[in-house]
């Protein structure tokens, strides 16, 4: 019996897919990273607007300053100067790579499948997917402390548990994850557009609480902690990539949102309004609160949590710490589940479905913070700070992650020219299962890296890895899928003939 034909659908410039027998009996294929229907992109700019503050107003965020000035050697005004560029610079990508995913419906782990393969994809998604359970880990973290807090600050009894309080709160927050997640796309959309003003709030009232205690103009003054008279020059690169790569894992699975979006205007806005500025303000709050916090708590605390925790009326400390955990719950959802749950069910979609890959990413993220999880229980002890290991892993990350940017980039607009066989990325036989070229334009780029790393005289291609990688990524990549065009490829077949709505 013969299959029936997908059919593409055009609808004012965006494209969805009836499904025909071809592409729901194919392995490829599930409902869960199917192209959404036109009728379900239901985000405007302002509900993309608030999945930024959202996502951007965490605890990371506000550590940024502090990461940048102990750890990359750079004053106050260079490390604030180095956060706005960066989100400036990393709205190019973002912009670029929801293009496809707001056009066709599609998530990031089915857009791979045009340079990668549709086998092929996995590795990215993969290497994608273990970030996102490390920052999962550590945001639970965050937010398991100030639900220990704020139930400390109900019941006095709390307070005597110490770290198994913490233990106790991080597995309340896993559960608040997942289960927010398990309960779809919507409900992110509504926990990000309620979170939004109240976390705005809870900025603008801390930065009340603390301007008086302390003097902007001593705190820019500040000098910086790096060697007297070098070059401000390469520190500020190597943070600047660092604080690229803070949202470097967002720039490549941004599809997994936009597919959501009403319009490429909705989506471009949404971004802009949304991204830099929250990014910077709230990080300039964690540089503001920690010099005063000197002042305000009689000692330096670098993370709001803790800091929040020190105050001494039980009201206010409840009422920061519920506020906390919507915090962390809206960007912990958004950015770090989210996209490992597609990219697990891109390895088999037939047995992986949405729900056994959300466990999946839950328990890998537990999995990763076992270290810390033991350390609060006083079963080992260990000398290992989270601040240096997740300032390192941004840097390091983003020489992974930025070769990966350039050739989504590169193929969809340069070899595809923005045209996607969408019933293909379900099926065996349009793009191939591996494409060399995509591995061939990943592999030297990283390979580079590695050599980079403790060789003095190549170092700046590490410091400056998702720079370097991003460019030497796109470039090979076209160069090599023009090659393949050559030999025969099908990296430029056109698009099956659409019909319109």
């Amino acid at each position: 019996m013969q299959q029936s034909r997908s059919e593409v659908v055009e609808q004012d410039g965006l494209f969805e897919l009836s499904e025909g027998s071809d592409v729901l009996d194919s392995p490829r294929y599930n409902q869960d990273i199917a192209p959404t229907k036109v009728h379900q992109r239901t985000w405007n700019k302002w509900h993309i607007t608030a999945l930024w503050v959202g996502m951007s107003i965490c605890v990371p965020t506000y550590t940024l300053g502090g990461v940048l000035t102990a750890y990359f050697g750079l004053s106050v005004g260079e490390a604030l100067l180095a956060i706005l560029l960066a989100n400036v610079i990393v709205l190019i990508p973002l912009t670029l790579n929801a293009f496809p995913g707001t056009k066709y419906g599609i998530p990031f782990p089915v857009l791979l499948r045009s340079s990668f393969g549709i086998l092929g994809s996995n590795v990215p998604c993969l290497i994608r997917a273990v970030v996102a359970c490390g920052w999962f880990g550590i945001q639970t973290l965050f937010g398991g402390l100030a639900i220990h807090l704020f139930l400390g600050s109900v019941f006095d009894g709390w307070k005597a548990l110490a770290g198994t309080g913490e233990v106790i709160g991080f597995m309340i927050f896993w559960c608040l994850n997942l289960w927010v997640v398990l309960r779809g796309a919507e409900s992110i959309k509504w926990l990000e557009t309620l979170s939004a003003p109240l976390l705005v709030a809870v900025g603008v009232g801390l930065l009340f609480w603390a301007l008086p205690h302390m003097s902007m103009t001593e705190l820019l003054a500040q000098p910086p902690k790096r060697p007297e008279g070098a070059s401000v020059v390469s520190y500020f690169c190597a943070g600047l990539t660092a604080m690229v790569g803070f949202w470097a894992t967002l720039s490549l699975n941004i599809p997994d949102f936009s597919r959501y979006a009403r319009s490429q205007k909705d989506q471009i806005l949404g971004q802009i309004f949304g991204l830099p500025l929250t990014m910077f303000l709230f990080a300039s709050l964690g540089v503001v609160l920690t010099a005063a916090s000197a002042s305000l708590v009689g000692e330096t605390v670098s993370d709001p949590v803790s800091l929040i925790g020190k105050i001494h009326s039980p009201f206010w400390v409840a009422l920061a710490m519920a506020l906390i955990v919507i915090a962390t719950l809206s960007t912990n959802t958004a950015a770090n589940i989210v996209s490992p749950t597609n990219d697990f069910q891109n390895i088999a979609p037939r047995l992986i479905g949405r729900s056994r890959a959300v466990w999946l990413t839950g328990f890998i993220g537990l999995a990763l913070m076992g270290h810390e999880l033991l350390k609060k229980l006083g079963l080992i002890v260990s000398d290992l700070s989270l601040e240096s290991v997740y300032s390192n892993w941004l840097l390091g990350y983003s020489s992974l992650l930025g070769p990966i940017a350039g050739i989504m980039v590169v193929d969809y607009f340069l070899v595809r020219r923005q045209q996607l066989d969408l019933a293909g990325l379900y099926r065996d036989d349009v793009y191939p299962a591996w494409n060399w070229a995509g591995f061939a334009a990943f592999a030297l780029p990283v390979g580079l890296t590695l050599l980079a790393i403790g060789n003095s005289s190549f170092s700046w291609f590490y410091d400056y890895g998702w720079f370097t990688g991003s460019l030497l990524g796109g470039a090979l990549y076209y160069v090599l899928a023009g090659l393949a065009v050559g030999a025969g490829s099908p990296a430029k077949r056109p698009a099956p003939t659409t019909k319109k709505a």
